[in-house]
């Protein structure tokens, strides 16, 4: 049995929903609450020794980091596969997915976490968030989240995150031309790995940040209609989530504005 430990609203967990909704596979779903730092208690860190989501258990095996979770599901369920048959496209999409884990993943924590966990976490005393905080296993990430708490979008994180988006779109933008997918007219896990950042950009009513793009306006769109994505990110996002998270959005739009 494939079990997933997921958070609806991680871009994380949501690339391994699309590819486990895109392959028709079965699953048992264990939510684990971000707001309230379940990630951090000791039997998930168990499982989870970096204390993140998702965490793939395939029949007892543990398989962690999303990117290595979906190349771990294309060839353990090979029954249709997302991975180019070129080996120099394979690095091509490879390539996307290290920029997506090393660059795009953090931009987007950095202008989700204020607006997300960030009201969660200031509704406990100081003393329960430093408690919480030196849990994370990761200083960079235990030191980014305590100037999220401290600055919301006015932490220098937030700035760089930006302009990360921002470039990244221009190069899809560019790599779009001719084709109807990332790489080539076929989906591949680049572009899997890729569209949950998008969802963050709707769900707060950024889309603005890539108005003036119009091969990925018509890539997200693609995806927004296809069944996978409907089934695996927008089914867990109640019409009242999507109100408060687009309300908060547009609030804060001014601000993302002026970083671009």
């Amino acid at each position: 049995m494939i079990e997933l430990y997921t958070h609806p609203m991680s871009p994380c967990a949501q690339k391994v929903r699309i590819l486990l909704a895109e392959k028709g596979l079965d699953w048992q779903a264990h939510h684990i609450d971000l707001t309230q730092k379940e990630n951090l208690k000791p039997e998930y860190l168990k499982l989870n020794p970096l204390g993140v989501v998702p965490t793939l258990v395939d029949d007892g095996k543990v398989v962690i980091e999303s990117s290595i979770i979906c190349e771990y599901l294309d060839e353990a369920y090979p029954q249709k596969t997302f991975r180019p048959k070129d080996a120099y496209e394979v690095s091509k999409m490879r390539f996307w997915m290290k920029h997506i884990d090393n660059k795009l993943h953090p931009s987007c924590g950095a202008i989700q976490w204020p607006m997300i966990m960030r009201p969660a976490m200031l509704e406990h005393s100081a003393e329960e968030r430093a408690a919480l905080l030196e849990k994370i296993p990761e200083k960079p990430r235990r030191e980014r989240q305590r100037r999220l708490i401290e600055m919301g979008l006015d932490a220098p994180d937030v700035t760089d995150a930006v302009k990360t988006y921002r470039k990244t779109i221009l190069d899809m933008e560019k790599n779009l031309e001719g084709h109807e997918w990332l790489l080539s007219n076929a989906v591949t896990l680049a572009d899997i790995c890729l569209i949950p950042y998008f969802q963050t950009l709707f769900q707060f009513e950024w889309t603005g940040i890539y108005e003036d793009c119009p091969n990925v306006q018509r890539w997200t769109q693609k995806w927004f209609d296809r069944a996978s994505f409907v089934e695996a990110v927008r089914q867990d996002f109640s019409a009242k989530i999507m109100e408060d998270c687009k309300r908060d959005g547009r609030a804060a739009w001014p601000k993302i504005n002026a970083y671009l």
